[in-house]
């Protein structure tokens, strides 16, 4: 009986939340509607027609002070003395399951956005978006619940459906964007400005709770080295700032591509190049210098060159063709995609722009854009010196894993209990029953990972909660796993590891030669297994996602189950990344012609 006196008295105190919400949001409305020249206006009017005598006389000055105070409204004046009402965390899933809207506080962030073409491809894989229009921000907003409203500059450009909101001169699409901020407000709501280019300064001044000098992050699914090879373009590109910039001739004459800094084609031109010219203005010499070491090229920073025969121009002439001939190394390319990926992504640059925000109940706030990121590592060491290398490995590691899955026989060795002290979380697992002969001689030896079979590490993966599962072996060195979880962050890719060439040397068969079978794909070939980034039909899994690997399929057949399948090639660099090595991707203030 108390039970139930306590469950209904929970849905009467839900029930009493939601309608102080409701009626705060009215009140806010109201004071909105109140409080707007349209209705100052037409009392003016009223009171004019009523009173024909002394209120015509009075109606023109009347008029002129409403002009001119809505040309100086404050709109970044909060309403003060009022707390938002939020909902419960279980009233906004539900409202989310009625509307349509997936995966709010689990997976992705639901925003609300009103942000410009390129802002929308760069956030769309780490948010869910609701795009809003002046034509039905309202409805929108009211059937919609929202995590967050994320507002960018670049809406304002001219050709976009907010064009030149903020202008007083666009008094619509201001009153529009006003009135999602102050609902917003009156959620509790957070309200984030990209400030990514030129806008009118009015957009600045409407009441975000945050403004963000800048712009998203790099797009790593958008600019990327993957299948670099493959792209055919000239050796050498030009970037523009904007379409009105000359061409310097000494690149004309050396036969390089032109492409503009806002082209939707500027990942296949930087993919397909193995040097870029960008220009060396702080507004675009680090935006696109990143772009272009994500996808593996190296950059020079250049400033005009008007004198054809000038020290600038005989840089280039010397620079450019010295750097066209050489193809950046696997470690360079992998080591400026690296600090890219830790750094300058848009994920990590999202987790910067909300941190610290505060977000209604119920939501996981600044992390989750990270979340993507997240990897267990699924581990069986042998005994105690594994364990020792197991610890070591990954709290050296440049990207941290989540989680640590091992089985309860080793949740007591002195190297898991050292990644309990530093923080690391650590799940065990219960086998069954022990390896049997006839399950290690199951499979093949290519297909095995470790000397453990795929129903053993479905084992451990039923345990783990990330998303990633990270088969660990043996240690891998300090960025091995940033580049593999950058390596799929780039790919969408389902697993990456190593070629799988079969059981021959450099090959498929027994004899050392390519399987011509098809039992490895026609396209895996010896010369695959030294390439970085290729996709491929098996591979010796390294990491994969955690649902695949609780199926417990062998991995050669996963690629005839649909899944994507990438290779990433070794690292062959010094093993140390240390801050001197990492120092040569981090200059920004480049001098004229300087190689980054």
């Amino acid at each position: 009986m108390k039970r139930r006196e306590q469950s209904q008295t929970e849905q009467l105190r839900q029930a009493l939340a939601e309608r102080e919400a409701q009626l705060q949001e009215a009140r806010v409305r109201l004071a909105a509607v109140e409080g707007s020249t349209s209705l100052q206006v037409g009392r003016a009017l009223t009171a004019a027609a009523k009173k024909p005598g002394r209120s015509l006389v009075k109606l023109p000055r009347d008029l002129y002070r409403l002009w001119r105070r809505s040309g100086t409204t404050r709109h970044t004046e909060r309403r003060r003395g009022v707390e938002p009402v939020r909902s419960f965390d279980a009233d906004r899933q539900e409202a989310r399951l009625l509307t349509g809207v997936p995966g709010g506080s689990e997976d992705l962030l639901v925003a609300a956005t009103v942000v410009g073409p390129a802002i929308a491809e760069a956030i769309d894989p780490y948010v869910h978006p609701v795009s809003l229009r002046p034509h039905d921000a309202q409805i929108v907003m009211d059937g919609v619940d929202v995590d967050l409203v994320l507002v960018s500059a670049s809406a304002a450009a001219p050709g976009s459906p907010w064009a030149h909101v903020g202008d007083p001169a666009v008094v619509d699409r201001t009153r529009a964007l006003h009135w999602v901020l102050e609902s917003a407000a009156a959620r509790g709501i957070p309200t984030v400005l990209i400030d990514d280019e030129p806008a009118p300064p009015a957009l600045r001044a409407m009441g975000f709770d945050r403004v963000h000098k800048g712009d998203a992050g790099v797009p790593l699914h958008l600019f990327n080295p993957v299948a670099a090879h493959l792209t055919p373009g000239p050796q050498a590109v030009f970037v523009r700032g904007h379409r009105d910039e000359p061409v310097p001739d000494v690149l004309t004459e050396l036969g390089a591509g032109v492409v503009d800094a806002d082209s939707s084609g500027l990942a296949e031109a930087l993919r397909a190049a193995n040097v870029a010219v960008v220009p060396a203005f702080p507004s675009e010499d680090v935006r696109l210098r990143r772009r272009a070491w994500a996808c593996g090229t190296r950059v020079i920073a250049h400033a005009a060159v008007p004198d054809p025969a000038g020290p600038a121009a005989e840089g280039l002439a010397v620079t450019v063709p010295r750097l066209r001939a050489e193809e950046p190394t696997p470690s360079e390319q992998r080591g400026m995609l690296r600090q890219v990926f830790l750094r300058e992504a848009t994920p990590v640059r999202l987790a910067e722009i909300l941190d610290g925000l505060d977000f209604p109940p119920g939501t996981p706030g600044a992390e989750l854009p990270l979340r993507g990121r997240s990897v267990a590592v699924l581990a069986d060491p042998a005994g105690e010196s594994d364990a020792e290398l197991l610890a070591d490995d990954l709290l050296a590691a440049a990207l941290r894993p989540t989680e640590v899955v091992v089985p309860s026989t080793a949740s007591r060795l002195p190297g898991i209990r050292r990644l309990r002290a530093e923080g690391v979380t650590v799940r065990t697992a219960r086998f069954s029953a022990p390896d049997t002969p006839e399950e290690l001689t199951r499979g093949t030896p290519d297909v095995r990972v470790g000397g453990l079979g795929p129903e053993r590490w479905a084992v451990l993966a039923e345990r783990a909660t990330a998303p990633w599962a990270h088969l660990w072996t043996a240690p891998v060195g300090r960025r091995r796993l940033a580049d593999l979880v950058c390596a799929v962050e780039c790919s969408d890719a389902d697993a990456v590891g190593t070629v799988d060439l079969g059981a021959g040397e450099d090959g498929g068969g027994p004899d050392g030669r390519p399987r011509e079978d098809g039992a490895r794909g026609f396209f895996d070939r010896p010369g695959t297994s030294g390439q970085q980034y290729v996709f491929v039909s098996a591979v010796v899994p390294e990491l994969a996602r955690t649902g695949l690997l609780r199926r417990g399929w062998d991995p050669a057949e996963w690629n005839r189950r649909g899944t994507r399948l990438l290779a990433l090639g070794p690292d062959h660099g010094t093993g140390t990344d240390s801050d001197a090595e990492d120092a040569v991707y981090n200059t920004t203030d480049a001098p004229t012609g300087a190689v980054g």
